[in-house]
């Protein structure tokens, strides 16, 4: 028990343990509830802790006692360790206020028996795709996702939710499907699928194969990440789920792929021969998806947009290729998880007192629920990058960055975040006003919000605020994750001790200098 190393598999192996007990106890659903609780307690436990031993170095575990690069690999690093950390706060806070709604619908919105389960599985999906340290066992991580993020979003089995959820699965299978001829590829160019190998690999292949694989992997996890144009799929999926259900989608599945985005572009690709794409990527996620919130009458649909466009806010620090904007993007996706979320928690109280999420059909919510009208008005601000809160800090790291970086293109796009931003406080003061200042059309129904989900919404509120407030050492958290990115030897080194490097191979090809010497033809002598 002296070796920390035991914690770092208990967030992918707790909720599946727990997973299959709540099966178990199907028809007794106070037990499942219990079962869920504890366990998701328990990772968000193990995840903090993790959070503080990974500041010391990546700790890894080899699955089955296989040695890496022959066996699976599990590394919690600072970057990893801070998404399980953040995403364990909010599957934590979102089953909580799925419990108390259940309870207060009399649990026939949706079957219970199905949903704790899931949900479990769902949370070690991503879980799984944060620590693995081999490609194929990202795959593995998505694919858990997939298959229960696909049960949860038709849970009640409604017309509207089961053509949702075939768009989204259509889209997903699609993305898996490029995934893994990607995985083969890699595999056939450099004979392993490990993380740390292929960064010591991929240098060694020829330069057009590389940028081929490049594509494939950006390509697959764009569509995940919603990227703009792969992200029509996205506002016609979430808004028909269930409040929890979307709130939890808009937070964490998004973030996956941005994740995975971060890991190899800065571990498997550091020369950055694709950031130019990537910024315009970024510049036109940001402005067609706020330009969508912006045109929206229905509240769910007008978060969607926003979803999309701040995606582009963290594609646009992984783009610069810098320490500044790896760090300032690493802040913004914790800080969104835990912002956006909370917003589609208040969507879903919205939608219980107001009987709709139709900002034409809503009003005079601030007079009949003041609560529900600040417990809105702090993430919205928040998310629109009003000082001194999270998401103006992040968004001021990304423009510095940007500035710093000193192109035109980059220029370009901090233009294009300051412009983002104001339309996003833009979008969102509309819905403020409409929803919680307008007179409404017709008397709203007298519905009570239950304590059980003003409870969690508050707690992942005042999250986003303690970001806030912990600004400064969550910020040179996030510089020393990206710091570690920059250099990646501690993670190849955790991952590949020396004696297990094949011929040839050692941490000195892992710098961008060496990658850059092995682009260049050496010059011509002449006698």
């Amino acid at each position: 028990m002296n070796d920390p190393t035991w914690l770092v598999p208990l967030p992918v192996v707790v909720p599946l343990f727990g997973a299959g007990l709540a099966l178990a106890l199907y028809r007794k659903p106070r037990a499942q509830r219990l079962i869920s609780v504890i366990a998701l307690s328990l990772v968000l436990a193990a995840s903090a802790t993790l959070l503080v031993l990974a500041d010391g170095g990546p700790l890894v575990v080899d699955v089955g006692g296989w040695a890496a690069p022959v066996g699976i690999d599990l590394v919690a690093d600072r970057l990893s360790a801070l998404m399980l950390t953040i995403s364990s706060a909010v599957t934590l806070a979102v089953l909580l206020y799925s419990l108390a709604e259940g309870d207060a619908d009399g649990d026939e919105a949706a079957p219970v028996s199905i949903y704790h389960p899931t949900y479990l599985v769902l949370t070690a999906g991503v879980a799984n795709a944060f620590l693995s340290g081999d490609l194929f066992n990202i795959y593995v991580g998505f694919e858990i996702l997939l298959a229960a993020s696909y049960v949860l979003l038709t849970l009640g089995g409604t017309g509207e939710r089961i053509r949702a959820g075939s768009i989204y699965v259509v889209v997903a299978l699609l993305s898996s499907a490029l995934f893994l001829i990607s995985i083969a590829m890699i595999y056939a160019a450099t004979g392993t699928v490990n993380l740390a190998q292929l960064a010591v690999r991929l240098p060694e292949i020829d330069p057009g194969v590389r940028l081929v694989l490049q594509i494939m992997l950006l390509v697959a996890f764009g569509i995940k990440a919603a990227i703009f144009p792969l992200s029509a799929w996205l506002p016609d999926s979430y808004p028909t789920a269930p409040a929890p259900v979307t709130a939890v989608f808009a937070g964490l599945l998004t973030k996956v792929g941005v994740y995975a985005i971060i890991r190899t572009q800065t571990l498997l690709f550091p020369e950055g021969r694709l950031d130019d794409v990537l910024m315009w990527a970024a510049l036109a996620t940001m402005i067609i998806g706020i330009l969508g919130a912006v045109a929206q009458d229905d509240i769910k649909r007008l978060l969607s947009f926003t979803l999309v466009s701040h995606i582009g806010y963290m594609i646009f620090g992984i783009a610069l290729s810098t320490t500044m904007g790896w760090t300032a993007s690493i802040y913004y996706v914790a800080h969104h998880i835990t912002v956006q979320t909370a917003l589609f928690l208040v969507v879903g109280l919205i939608e219980r007192r107001g009987g709709t999420t139709s900002l034409d059909r809503l009003g005079g919510l601030a007079k009949l629920a003041p609560v529900l009208a600040i417990l809105f008005f702090i993430p919205a601000m928040n998310l629109s990058g009003i000082p001194p809160l999270s998401g103006f800090l992040g968004k001021v790291g990304l423009l510095q960055a940007g500035v710093e970086l000193g192109t035109p293109l980059a220029y370009t796009l901090v233009v294009g975040g300051v412009v983002t931003s104001l339309l996003t406080l833009y979008a969102l003061v509309k819905a403020w006003n409409k929803a919680f200042w307008q007179t409404p059309p017709a008397e709203l129904p007298d519905t009570r919000l239950p304590g059980g989900m003003i409870g969690p919404t508050a707690a992942l509120v005042g999250l986003g605020l303690a970001l806030t407030f912990a600004g400064g050492p969550l910020y040179a958290y996030t510089e020393r994750a990206a710091d570690a990115l920059k250099e990646r030897s501690p993670y190849i080194d955790a991952v590949l001790p020396d004696g297990v490097r094949g011929a040839g191979e050692s941490a000195d090809v892992v710098s961008d200098e060496a990658v850059i010497e092995l682009e260049t033809p050496a010059p011509e002598v002449t006698p």
